[in-house]
């Protein structure tokens, strides 16, 4: 008989497109998931992604740091990569897209960092412990699931956060509720939300603060981190310096 328990069967398989540079997780051709660098596995390629780490200008040496949703595993390899002593913890829904971690070159398990099976609004509900950071990029084949972007769910984000903690969203754009996402993330966080649009302006990734994170941010000059090379932080410091001056404006405006 079947396993009762295993729900694959609700979950849509996504499929891997190779070009001669990259490889892709799509759930449908007319949308990328996640994409890589097959010469460079580690780079951030797709810009959300490299807006969502400027998350580092707030706090760049997390202890803990939670990731719903895996996708080709993009932020959770970079995350990996350059911070060395942050406990990483992914949590992804469907197991398609984690029988895919070795296509994507997505590290094994290990002390520091795991990636399991579970329902995102689930681990927020019921954290196992709070964490210092949540990124939250959640997506299946129809868009962003109603579980993860409710108001339940940014009031539970807050709560599984430790005191000046940071919760970052990627949200479409142009999704028809965008405006009603933002505001349910605003009446969690209060006043501490900041709302970048990424390069092609196709997504906008939300910076929300556990207490005065965001008021005690201070604006310098950008400068590569240590044991980070020249490509990468070329690539990152645009969207470092969108966030930066995002979060300067918004204190200006207080």
């Amino acid at each position: 008989m079947p396993d009762q328990t295993d729900t694959s069967s609700q979950h849509v398989k996504p499929f891997v497109y190779q070009t001669l540079s990259t490889k892709a997780l799509h759930f449908s051709i007319c949308e990328i998931q996640s994409r890589m660098q097959t010469q460079r596995p580690y780079a951030l390629d797709l810009d959300y992604t490299r807006t969502m780490m400027a998350a580092l200008l707030f706090n760049n040496r997390p202890d803990t740091l939670a990731m719903i949703g895996l996708g080709g595993g993009s932020m959770a390899k970079f995350c990996y990569q350059h911070l060395p002593d942050t406990r990483i913890k992914v949590v992804e829904i469907n197991p398609h897209v984690i029988a895919l971690r070795d296509e994507f070159q997505v590290p094994a398990d290990d002390e520091r960092f795991k990636v399991r099976r579970g329902d995102g609004a689930d681990f927020v509900r019921f954290p196992p412990y709070k964490v210092d950071m949540l990124m939250v990029d959640g997506f299946d084949s129809e868009g962003q699931p109603p579980a993860l972007c409710s108001q339940r769910f940014y009031d539970n984000c807050h709560e599984a956060l430790q005191p000046d903690g940071l919760m970052v969203v990627n949200l479409h754009s142009g999704h028809r509720h965008f405006d009603s996402f933002v505001s349910r993330i605003q009446r969690s966080f209060g006043d501490e939300v900041v709302v970048v649009p990424d390069v092609d302006c196709s997504n906008s990734i939300v910076f929300a603060c556990k207490g005065l994170l965001m008021r005690k941010f201070k604006p310098a000059a950008l400068r590569r981190p240590a044991g980070m090379d020249e490509q990468t932080w070329s690539e990152l410091m645009p969207a470092f310096a969108a966030t930066s001056t995002a979060v300067r404006q918004w204190q200006l405006s207080r």
